[in-house]
């Protein structure tokens, strides 16, 4: 509806009441005015109203969509289905063009609007996290770990001779394989343990840098967001050691984006040194559906050559709802998740260390990890040598998903390398544990339930009564029952407050 159109609807309806409706009207329009020209985040969420006004907007600038469009090519924005037309709110012909994901498709006004809009948004987001220098991201739709792998691509023209990627251990499988699909040597450097912490061995990088020489190093792949005892890599020593020696580094941010002391690695380790890229995940950091991941960096020519190695036109619907979701939450709500999601890593480390002393076990301390706890399993290692796996099951069939318990001694092969003590990021460390990670979108019932729900089964297998025995999955009416509980004692703790 524009000004003549509620000008001629004033001819069938009181022009008072038209007025008052073209009155509703501009305010959403003023939002949208004000996000085309400023590129950023909104301090206050949308409505939905809004947000599905907007990408109407944006749909109908697409000529799949024009009155009267005449398709005669082999990719016209057809969809046989009309709810798949619908799910993806009738914006069909994704982003980028052929040579390049962050161009303009001439028959995609809408798709590339929405796809500029959306890095545009998501940059002052990563720089209201903590990596304010950033100058430059998109959004590409693959999950994390293909996302690298774009990254070392891109290194490679620059770098024709290097065959090496330098890479502090991390014992999780994508990070490894992104070396691998690119068709690199992953150079594994073993972490070294100070206190319970696993610590980046800078001794060991300066000396692989010297026996292989610089120039046959592709760069080294760091890691921020990472399950304790592993602890962030340490960034700034690192991107000086880049620095020094004229090598590339490229940072797996997976899930750093909501921890502002990851974060605040990445920041100083641009100031101090070298950072190249940085890439993280969309699902784990804005609490999408997974497929996604954000490519940033500091400079803006080097995140547009990355953006022109990936092939052909790509996915919108990785942007479409990281674009959604933040509009929807704004800077002050996604703010709050990040409170939250802080507040929630302290009451988890404290309810999660009394647990662990009532069974004679410890919290590891872990204090350089802003995420990820370990609680120690000694007591059931000793017992017996499959209680530590089989309490992994028991919470599984118990509906608690993400914990991870670590056995000792391990031995796992990734493409044909194989690790000893898979899982706890070194050969050898001192105890079996179990990890949990307050993660963004945390609630205080999810960490009530899962300690609950933990200290039935420590109990179970301490007393020795599921040796050998499957474990029933509990029916929907105890799940209701027992979150039930836990908002009581919780309502209960707060009145006393």
């Amino acid at each position: 509806m524009n000004g003549e159109n509620f000008e001629a609807g004033e001819r069938l309806v009181n022009a008072a009441y038209v007025r008052q409706g073209a009155q509703g009207r501009r305010a959403h329009e003023l939002r949208l005015r004000t996000l085309l020209e400023q590129g950023k985040c909104p301090e206050d969420g949308w409505d939905e109203s809004t947000i599905e006004l907007f990408l109407h907007e944006l749909a109908i600038m697409d000529s799949n969509n024009f009155l009267g469009n005449c398709g005669v090519g082999e990719r016209e924005g057809r969809v046989a289905s009309g709810l798949v037309a619908r799910r993806h709110y009738r914006l069909i012909h994704g982003i980028g063009r052929s040579g390049d994901i962050s161009a303009v498709q001439p028959k995609a006004a809408g798709s590339s609007l929405l796809n500029k809009l959306t890095n545009s948004i998501v940059l002052d987001i990563i720089r209201l996290a903590g990596v304010r220098t950033a100058s430059s991201c998109f959004v590409v739709p693959m999950a994390t770990g293909m996302s690298l792998t774009l990254c070392f691509l891109t290194l490679r023209h620059k770098r024709p001779e290097a065959k090496y990627i330098i890479w502090p251990r991390i014992d999780q499988k994508s990070c490894f394989k992104s070396m691998i699909t690119a068709g690199f040597e992953p150079v594994v450097i073993e972490n070294v343990l100070e206190g319970a912490e696993l610590r980046t061995d800078l001794v060991a990088v300066e000396t692989k840098i010297q026996d292989l020489g610089a120039d046959n190093i592709l760069c080294v792949h760091s890691t921020t967001s990472c399950f304790a005892p592993r602890v962030p890599d340490r960034l700034e020593e690192l991107a000086e050691i880049c620095m020094k020696h004229g090598i590339p580094h490229i940072v797996n941010n997976a899930y750093g984006v909501q921890s502002s002391k990851c974060m605040h690695l990445i920041q100083q380790g641009a100031r101090r040194g070298r950072i190249d890229a940085f890439v993280q995940s969309l699902d784990k950091n804005f609490m999408v559906p997974v497929g996604g991941a954000v490519i940033a960096g500091f400079s803006d020519a080097f995140v547009q050559e990355i953006s022109k190695m990936y092939p052909g036109r790509a996915s919108a619907s990785p942007s479409l709802d990281v674009l959604i979701t933040l509009l929807s939450l704004g800077t002050s709500g996604y703010q709050q998740l990040l409170k939250e999601r802080k507040e929630m890593f302290s009451y988890l480390s404290s309810e999660l260390k009394k647990l662990a002393e009532a069974y004679n076990e410890r919290l590891l301390e872990t204090p350089h990890n802003p995420i990820s706890l370990a609680m120690s399993l000694k007591k059931l290692d000793e017992q017996s040598g499959t209680a530590v796996t089989q309490l992994g099951s028991m919470l599984f069939t118990r509906q608690v998903s993400g914990a991870r318990v670590v056995p000792l001694g391990s031995l796992q092969t990734v493409s044909g390398y194989a690790f000893r003590g898979f899982m706890s990021h070194t050969n050898s460390y001192h105890c079996a544990y179990l990890n949990a990670a307050s993660a963004i979108g945390m609630s205080k019932q999810d960490v009530d339930v899962f300690l609950k729900r933990l200290d039935k089964c420590l109990k179970t297998l301490l007393k020795g009564k599921n040796h050998g025995k499957d474990t029933p999955i509990p029916n929907e009416e105890e799940i209701v029952s027992e979150m039930e509980k836990c908002n009581t004692n919780a309502a209960e703790g707060d009145a006393k407050n």
